[in-house]
This record gives structure tokens, C-alpha cells and sequence, in this order.
């Protein structure tokens, strides 16, 4: 609910269309190479992609396959039966003019991903790639058409800005937890179209779609700008006209593109030359297939992580979305075992100290092994090492030291002496040498407990574990 200088509240509402390109070998109709790095352009084409007269598509297994994981993930119904139909206008980035896509009969019906209920996901071909800032002329690179693109389309039920952006990065996070793509959204590989209508009835308003936001930022600012931009129509007394808009970043705005088209404007229809699928005759579509094959998802891993490790919900989340530091975490528990204190000291040495020295050494990543910093956590724990010395040690192996933790440290006389008769025996000698200092801990002043710390640390060059060296002290000044 959004309230007006008027004093009116106005609701909005916001459905999500997703394009994803998915991580296939060769494109979703022909045998031409799906690279989604190549640079230069249209060296990844061939007659099918390129639309010539005569050409036969033939369907990407692999692609119908991502779908269909995707559709088990979010808990969706799957089709038995599904075709292909062509969406049929005009523009220069589609050769046939008209586009390979899934209308009456989709791959995946209904399910949930992040709260947010879904309408469909089907597979599509991509369009080619226009460019228009080269001069008075357009120029299409055919590199991208056809290849395999998934479309989700979520239901209505999303109310402000922020909740569509989460979706739209757990869904980024879904593609790459089962190898569907890498959905970077950089490189246009994942776009979101966000479908916005605000009203101050409980009708829906006039629907405004903001096309191609390939930006997680984007996607907030965009739909922050629209609801404003409705409400200020509406209040006028003016109408809101359903239309298709893109986005000015440099400005923050939306413009207008044009008159948006309804699905009868399209003149869908099946496809003659691709053949219908029937699910259910596919053995490697079987459901108990696929649902071995998935892997742990991000939400049940953010819930794992929380529940059996004990983790805050940002460190847990750092470990859900980055997985550089998940597969370093994961391998260290697996070295450390089920021990609680040394999984607690990983999570925080790795959400602190590794994650410090990844962001410093940019061009570098996790350059200590899982076994030595699960020796390094040993070490600490047992009493070894202290807090400052790991650290050093840290920087040390960044800095490109070698060795173990346990060789630098002994290297360095970093390892920390906890002799209980040669730490009794340095006490004594400093009571004996600085009687005054005796005298005022008697008296109540704790300073004097500090000084004698400090001594401690300085002779033995801070290879004594402070809180054993305290306790230690306490107990002879207090005889």
C-alpha cells in the first residue's frame, strides 16, 4: 500500500516475465554453438538459426531437460503433453519473422519459488542481438538467435519493489544450483520484464509492462519509478495508458516504446515442423530421474546451514550465494568432522578473515587449501595459536608464503608456549622485580594485573595464550 499527498492509498501490483538463457551445448533448434562469450559476430550461425527457406528445426534435449528440473525445484506441475508454437511479428533480430515459443500447451504449470506463486515457465528460442549506437544504422549480430530460453512468468501477487528483486535473484541462484545457466544478467543472459498496475480500487489498474531490466538494481528503481508515475496520473485525473516502456539507468526513468500487444497479435499457432513431446515417454523425464539429479537447493541449504551449523542469517546467505566460499566452507567441515567449536571458529574466520583478503586480492580468490586452514582452526582452538598470530599467518599465505600453518608458525615462533612451570617460574621472577606493582594489585588496582600481562607477552614475544598467561597471574598475586 502506497499512500499520496492526497491523502488516497493506492495498491500496486506486479507480475514478473523472466528470460533465461540456458546452458546447453549447441542452441535450441540447430547444432550451431551456444556461446554466450563468443565476440565476434555471427560466426555461431547456420541456414535453421538464420531462418532460410527449406530448413528443419530439430529440439534441444538438454534444454527440455533444465526445464523440467526447474519445474520439480519450485514444486510445479509438469505437462505430459506439450508442442511448440510460432509467435509471429516483424523485427529485425528474428530471421524467420516469427519466434519458436510454447503458448496453450507449456512445459511447466503452476508451483512457488521465494513466496511468490508462478503461472509457467516454457522454452523458447532467443532473438538475435540489435545494436544501435554505431551511427544513423542498426547492425544484428545472429550469434544468440535461437538459443535455448527459458520463460517464466509469475502470478500477480507481488506488492512492491524489493520482494520482485529477491525473486529475481533466487531464481538467478536456482539456474545455477542445477547447472540450468549462469543467468548473468552483465551479459544479458537473464532479463527481467516487470508487468506493474497500481489502483486505488480492489480492481487492477491499467497494466504497464518495463521491458529488459538486466539489473537486480534496475529492477527495484524501475518499478519504484512506475508506481510513482501511476499515482501521479491517477491524482491528476489522468489515464494510465497500457503500454510497453524501457529504462533510462543515467536518469532513473521509464520511456515509452510502444502500445503494448495483446496475445492475439501474435496469430499464435503449433508449429508444423517440430514434433508434439509427450512427457511421460521419455525415460529420462521420468520424475524420480530428474529429482535425483537435483542437488541441494538454496533454500534448503540456507536452512541447513542455519539449523545445523547455528549460522546468522548473513552468514548463511554469504555461503548460499557465492560458490567459491560454499565449496571452501563445505570441504573444511568435511576435514574438521562435527566438532561444534572448530565449525563455529571456520564460520567466522571465513566470513571475516578469508572473505577480507578475497575482497583485498581481488585477482587472487581462496588461496590457503581447506586442510591448512582446517590445521590453522585446530590450532586456534587448541590453544596454539592466538587470535593475532592466525591472522598474521593468514596474511603470511596470501602474501605468498609456503608451507603449512603449523611450519610458518614454528617458522616465526608464533606457536604459543603454555608451559605451566616455565609460566610460573616468569611470574615469580617479575613479582620479585617489581614488588610495587605486587602491592598495588593488593590494594584493588586491576591495572596491575595488566602490567604483568603485558611483560609476559613482551618476554615471551606474545607466544603465551593471554586468558591462560591471566589466570595464571591471578593466582600467584592472590597467594
Amino acid at each position: 500500500m502506497t499512500t499520496a499527498p492526497s491523502g488516497k492509498t493506492y495498491t500496486t501490483t506486479i507480475g514478473l516475465e523472466i528470460h533465461a538463457e540456458l546452458k546447453t551445448a549447441s542452441k535450441m533448434f540447430c547444432a550451431c554453438k551456444n556461446d554466450p562469450d563468443e565476440e565476434k559476430p555471427n560466426v555461431n550461425v547456420c541456414p535453421i538459426c538464420m531462418g532460410h527457406p527449406g530448413t528443419l528445426p530439430v529440439i534441444n534435449k538438454k534444454a527440455v531437460e533444465h526445464v523440467i528440473k526447474i519445474g520439480h525445484a519450485v514444486g510445479a506441475k509438469i505437462a505430459d503433453f506439450t508442442e511448440w508454437d510460432r509467435k509471429n511479428y516483424f523485427y529485425p533480430d528474428i530471421p524467420k519473422a516469427y519466434q519458436i515459443s510454447q503458448y496453450a500447451h507449456p512445459l511447466i504449470t503452476g508451483g512457488k519459488l521465494a513466496g511468490v506463486e508462478l503461472t509457467r515457465i516454457h522454452l523458447e528460442e532467443d532473438t538475435a542481438k540489435s545494436s544501435h549506437d554505431k551511427g544513423d544504422f542498426s547492425l544484428v549480430d545472429f550469434n544468440r538467435s535461437s538459443l535455448p530460453l527459458m520463460e517464466l512468468v509469475t502470478e500477480p501477487v507481488i506488492h512492491d519493489a524489493e520482494t520482485a528483486s529477491r525473486f529475481a535473484k533466487e531464481l538467478q541462484l536456482l539456474l545455477r544450483y542445477v547447472g540450468a545457466g549462469e543467468a548473468n544478467m552483465e551479459k544479458g543472459e537473464m532479463r527481467v520484464e516487470a508487468n506493474i498496475s497500481v489502483s486505488d480500487t480492489d480492481k487492477f489498474g491499467t497494466k504497464v509492462e518495463v521491458k529488459n531490466l538486466n539489473s537486480f538494481k534496475s529492477v527495484e528503481r524501475s518499478i519504484a519509478y512506475e508506481i510513482e508515475r501511476h499515482i501521479d496520473l491517477i491524482e491528476r485525473g489522468e489515464k494510465v495508458v497500457q503500454e510497453t516502456r524501457g529504462f533510462d539507468e543515467s536518469t532513473g526513468k521509464t520511456f515509452s516504446q510502444r502500445i503494448k500487444e495483446d496475445s492475439h497479435d501474435y496469430r499464435y499457432f503449433p508449429d508444423p515442423d517440430l514434433p508434439k513431446l509427450f512427457i511421460s515417454e521419455i525415460p529420462e523425464f521420468a520424475a524420480d530421474v530428474i529429482k535425483k539429479q537435483l542437488p541441494e537447493l538454496p533454500w534448503e541449504k540456507r536452512a541447513r546451514y542455519k539449523s545445523v551449523f547455528g549460522m546468522k542469517d548473513e552468514d548463511a546467505e554469504m555461503f548460499v550465494q557465492d560458490e567459491d566460499f560454499r565449496k571452501f566452507f563445505e570441504e573444511a567441515v568435511g576435514v574438521l568432522g562435527n566438532d561444534a567449536d572448530l565449525i563455529k571458529l571456520a564460520i567466522n574466520y571465513t566470513t571475516s578473515d578469508i572473505a577480507g583478503f578475497v575482497k583485498k586480492f581481488t585477482d587472487k580468490g581462496i588461496v590457503i587449501s581447506t586442510k591448512n586452514f582446517s590445521e590453522l582452526i585446530t590450532m586456534i582452538k587448541a590453544g596454539e595459536l592466538s587470535s593475532r598470530s592466525a591472522k598474521d599467518i593468514l596474511a603470511m599465505i596470501w602474501d605468498g608464503s609456503e608451507g603449512s600453518p603449523k611450519v610458518i608458525a614454528e617458522k616465526n615462533g608464533m606457536i604459543q608456549k603454555n608451559d605451566p612451570e616455565a609460566l610460573d617460574k616468569m611470574i615469580r621472577e617479575l613479582m620479585s622485580a617489581n614488588p610495587n606493582v605486587v602491592a598495588d594489585f593488593k590494594a584493588g588496582k586491576q591495572v596491575a594485573l595488566q602490567f604483568f600481562i603485558g611483560q609476559i607477552m613482551k618476554l615471551t614475544k606474545g607466544a603465551v595464550n593471554p586468558q591462560i598467561a591471566q589466570e595464571a597471574v591471578k593466582k600467584l598475586l592472590s597467594e
